[in-house]
């Protein structure tokens, strides 16, 4: 069974511009299958591919190495290793990524943690003196292998 570029962008959650773009790109396995009357016509496994293609891009791939992996693909067995050697490149990059935005995520609830517990002082004491403004002074360092927000 097949599906209109409507029921595909429905499917994967991408507009039907971006899945002309990745057909046009060289992104897709094949090309796309068309109707009779010339409209794209989509697979099931033109849609799992575009899954996997989406997920490469959502996690920074760019897109000549999407269309490097696919290329590889497409001229089917014997450069598996080729293919390996850029999903592991690409892994590799993701948890680096994954590591960062962590420490990012950790510095953000040492600060929801902190205004968390004044308000939860002042909760219990209204007539408690309010706490002195922050000093001046410059801010502490961020801990080694932190990064400040991009």
């Amino acid at each position: 069974m097949s599906m209109t570029i409507a029921e595909a962008a429905e499917r994967t959650g991408l507009t039907a511009h971006t899945l002309r773009y990745y057909e046009r790109e060289g992104l897709l396995l094949n090309g796309v299958g068309r109707s009779a009357r010339g409209h794209r016509r989509y697979t099931e496994r033109d849609i799992a591919w575009i899954a996997l293609v989406t997920r490469l891009r959502a996690t920074g791939m760019p897109i000549r190495e999407v269309r490097r992996y696919a290329d590889l693909v497409r001229q089917g067995e014997g450069n598996e290793a080729e293919r390996l050697d850029i999903l592991r490149a690409h892994r590799k990059r993701v948890l680096d990524q994954l590591i960062e935005v962590t420490e990012h995520l950790t510095a953000i609830d040492q600060k929801i943690a902190l205004y968390a517990e004044r308000l939860e002082a002042k909760e219990e004491d209204p007539l408690a003196p309010r706490p002195r403004a922050e000093t001046d002074a410059p801010p502490a360092p961020l801990p080694v292998g932190c990064c400040p927000l991009r």
